[in-house]
């Protein structure tokens, strides 16, 4: 590798010992790519969840944008909870 840059990383012992078995499995050359794939991985996953994180801030403001809600709080919420699923539970539909 060209360009790379050394860092020094702290893993559990648990982690430490599952990267020293993947090497000495052959399953990886060194530890050092043990961590590059993982890296890899988690870049993946981010990219993957990127598209839900966007929604999420987009329903967040949409719901701001749109007014105060019909509940004062937390509590008045959980009523309403409570009181749809005591009416569900009354009439058979779980």
């Amino acid at each position: 590798m060209a360009n790379v840059e050394k860092l020094s990383i702290a893993l559990t012992p648990e982690m430490a010992r599952l990267v020293r078995v993947a090497v000495e499995s052959g399953e990886y050359a060194s530890n050092s790519e043990v961590v590059r794939d993982a890296l890899r991985e988690w870049e993946q996953r981010r990219a993957l969840r990127q598209p839900d994180i966007e929604d999420m801030r987009r329903f967040w403001t949409e719901g701001l944008a749109s007014g105060p809600g019909r509940f004062e709080d937390i509590e008045a919420i959980k009523a309403e909870a409570r009181r749809r699923l005591d009416e569900q539970q009354r009439s058979g539909n779980r």
